[in-house]
């Protein structure tokens, strides 16, 4: 039987920020507020990095991100492939995609992303964003998300399992957690270029300054 969306709420936690907190988060890239210490903030969380370009690279840029966040997707839409072919591809930068969800079904997203089967961590991802508007706000997402999650592999047991996996939950929120605490992660997306912080949706155009 398919979890309700009350189970997975209560399983992931209802006490994270909820999704009418979207409106107040910026639409568009800011100025770097400040640089934090890029010793700490390569350090990896308890789930390991999710990386791409070549994890050598001088140039290093980690998103903080949400998959119920309009301004994350908007970020997807518009500036995500230019950028993944300019920069990622290439092996110009090292990349690093971090979870910092919203709510309890952004939770929820990451984690299938995660349990991907076959290390379909990004396309998962990337499926997420695709069609965020069919089942991060629609009246029942466990079913739109186990539908999504069927295109990669997942079958309803292992979709449910996923859910109920604890340690895979403790994994995200601390990495979301320190994200807040230690480095001032407080939006969605938040990338850190370099070790310093630029809030909102970056375009390709402002990313291509910031690593020039």
């Amino acid at each position: 039987m398919i979890l309700n969306r009350r189970q997975v709420l209560c399983q992931i936690g209802a006490g994270s920020l909820a999704v009418g907190a979207l409106a107040a988060l910026p639409p568009h890239g800011a100025q770097a507020a400040d640089t934090v210490d890029v010793t700490e903030l390569m350090k990896p969380g308890p789930l390991g990095e999710k990386q791409l370009g070549d994890p050598k690279a001088t140039n290093v840029v980690i998103e903080y991100a949400s998959l119920t966040c309009s301004h994350c997707k908007a970020f997807h839409d518009t500036t995500w492939k230019p950028f993944r072919q300019k920069y990622v591809d290439t092996n110009r930068i090292n990349f690093i995609f971090r979870d910092f969800p919203l709510d309890p079904l952004a939770t929820a997203g990451i984690m299938l992303c995660h349990a991907a089967p076959n290390n379909k961590f990004f396309p998962m991802v990337d499926l997420l964003f695709d069609h965020q508007e069919k089942w991060a706000f629609v009246d029942d997402p466990v079913s739109a998300l186990l539908g999504l999650a069927k295109q990669v592999g997942f079958t309803q047991g292992t979709f449910e399992l996923t859910l109920k996996n604890q340690a895979l939950l403790d994994g995200v929120n601390a990495v979301k957690d320190r994200g807040s605490k230690v480095f001032g992660v407080d939006a969605t997306p938040t990338f850190f270029i370099n070790g310093a912080r630029n809030a909102g949706a970056l375009s390709i155009e402002e990313l291509d300054k910031l690593l020039a």
